[in-house]
């Protein structure tokens, strides 16, 4: 056979596997979503999303609910069910042991100075005052994220996250990503040092515009009709912290817009509105979306949070509250479908924790309710361990669920430090509020106890050798944890109100509808989006795929 024509056939056969490797890849890369848009709605209840469905809009959280994945039994697997711990958790697939944010704050072992979870003195925010415990750096978060895992494999993506506290766009943000939190102080969002030396065109543009005073003297009135909300508590009940009646007037007793009404505007449908538009901004000022590298922004919205501690979860401050979130979420759709396209994003939503009910409120339903006052309690455990060891303030103090230790003095004076653990665990467990205590030695030591023992897997799952207290505590259901009355309800035990949150996609590229009925947790979402990207799960990651791959 002729020489010539045989080098010919071969280089066609290259070429020919040159364009199937090419044709897969692009394949490969029109099969990945332009955008990941995840939101979290901080303190949103599982149940709220499904109690209220007949009242939502056809397509907010209902976009979800009707057309996309939804699960009826999600929840988290950690013990003090609180912010930092589920923004650290959601994008990482893994639990506070492992991510290192054990709580909002907790105490330095060796100092006993207060450490908050996205604290770090070496940076500060861009055109704002800093305060000490200021959340300016991803520091403490000792893994990685699905956003980071990305910017490894592509340098050209972009991770945006946003969220109207520094810990809701710092943790979901990671190593690598760029995030946005919004001041009370001035109405305006910014960046840190941390992130970069000044804010993009965009970020001045939008600031320099003033959106927040737009809504000075605005009203949060009421979306329906008194008799909408049957399912919920009347205003005014006698727990409810300041202000728990509809309408609320915004900055109402101020001659201008200052930092008492920006503090306000965020504890309102209105903080909600403005954080969305300022994930608008993003989008059209960082081209979200726009090319073929997939890119995330994560938006957590506050407000929910501060209304459920405010007035509890019951009440008619957070029903229409919801239903104010829902009609703006089906606005916030609609723009991404119109700036990205309706088949080019990925949508999940989900929530840092649930909530539990005001104790009042529980009372009034027949529970043992009530409130644990911790300064009395360390007070308690501090006169026992004196009497019992000749030591004064073994406790040193209360960090993150649990009663630090003071191990200086423990070595110094040669203390049974295992008999110190269960005098303090002893004295605690008298308290009326608290009903379970495990020992650091207990939790260094896994075949300490009985794996079936209750609550032991959600404490180990929140518990960090390095950083976490000396005998961790469980609240009781229907009570709570609190220094001094500052809010009505709150949230922070292994109780389903407080770990049961909604997990919902939708993608009719990537996600087949339905109700999902299977257990899951959200360490899950990481590795199903990491799938979808075609990369590698976080190296930390606890979680698997949830079942929602679109057969193809």
């Amino acid at each position: 056979m002729n020489p010539t024509f045989l080098k010919h056939c071969a280089y066609l056969f290259i070429a020919a596997l040159l364009l199937a490797g090419c044709a897969a890849q692009q394949a490969s890369t029109q099969d990945k979503p332009r955008l990941i848009v995840f939101m979290a709605v901080d303190g949103l209840p599982q149940s709220q999303v499904v109690g209220y469905r007949d009242q939502l809009a056809p397509d907010g959280f209902r976009r979800f609910l009707d057309r996309g994945a939804w699960f009826a039994d999600a929840r988290y697997g950690h013990a003090f069910t609180v912010t930092g711990a589920g923004h650290a958790t959601m994008l990482t697939g893994a639990y506070p042991h492992r991510t290192g944010i054990i709580g909002n704050d907790w105490r330095d072992r060796a100092s006993g100075e207060l450490v908050y979870c996205t604290g770090d003195a070496a940076y500060s925010y861009i055109g704002h005052k800093t305060k000490p415990l200021d959340g300016t750096s991803p520091r403490n978060l000792m893994v990685e994220t699905v956003g980071d895992v990305l910017k490894r494999a592509d340098a050209r993506a972009k991770v945006i996250a946003i969220s109207g506290k520094d810990r809701g766009a710092i943790l979901p943000a990671g190593k690598t990503g760029v995030a946005y939190m919004y001041m009370d102080a001035t109405g305006q969002f910014a960046s840190t040092t941390f992130y970069m030396k000044e804010h993009p065109t965009w970020v001045t543009a939008f600031n320099a515009a003033k959106p927040a005073d737009r809504q000075f003297k605005a009203s949060w009135s009421p979306l329906l009709p008194d008799s909408a909300y049957a399912k919920s508590l009347p205003d005014g009940q006698p727990w409810y912290t300041a202000g728990g009646k509809l309408p609320k007037i915004l900055g109402e007793s101020d001659e201008k817009p200052g930092p008492a009404f920006y503090a306000a505007l965020i504890r309102s449908p209105y903080g909600d509105a403005l954080t969305l538009d300022f994930a608008r901004a993003a989008i059209a000022g960082e081209g979200l979306g726009q090319d073929e590298v997939p890119d995330i922004l994560s938006v957590s919205l506050s407000t929910h949070d501060y209304i459920n501690h405010g007035y509890g979860p019951e009440s008619r401050l957070s029903h229409d509250h919801l239903l104010q979130l829902d009609r703006l979420l089906e606005a916030f759709f609609r723009d991404l479908d119109r700036m990205v396209g309706k088949d080019r994003y990925l949508l999940v939503l989900t929530a840092d924790h649930g909530f539990m009910p005001a104790p009042e409120y529980a009372k009034s339903l027949g529970h043992d309710a009530g409130r644990q006052n911790i300064p009395m309690a360390l007070a308690d455990v501090n006169a026992a361990l004196t009497q019992k060891f000749g030591a004064p303030k073994l406790a040193r103090g209360w960090s993150a669920s649990g009663v630090l230790l003071d191990d200086g003095v423990i070595t110094q004076k040669k203390l049974d430090r295992r008999a110190v653990e269960e005098e303090a665990r002893r004295v605690l467990l008298t308290e009326p509020g608290i009903a379970a205590a495990f020992t650091r030695t207990e939790l260094e030591n896994p075949a300490s106890l009985p794996a079936d023992t209750p609550f032991l897997a959600q404490v180990r799952n929140t518990w960090n050798r390095e950083r976490s207290a000396d005998v961790q505590l469980v609240v009781k259901q229907y009570w709570l944890f609190e220094s001094r009355r500052t809010f009505a309800a709150t949230h922070g035990s292994p109780y389903a109100p407080d770990y049961t949150v909604p997990i919902l996609f939708y993608g009719p590229r990537w996600v087949t509808p339905g109700r999902i009925d299977q257990t899951v947790e959200v360490v899950d979402i990481a590795p199903t989006l990491a799938n979808i990207l075609a990369l590698p799960v976080p190296s930390a990651s606890e979680g698997k795929p949830l079942p929602i791959a679109q057969s193809r």
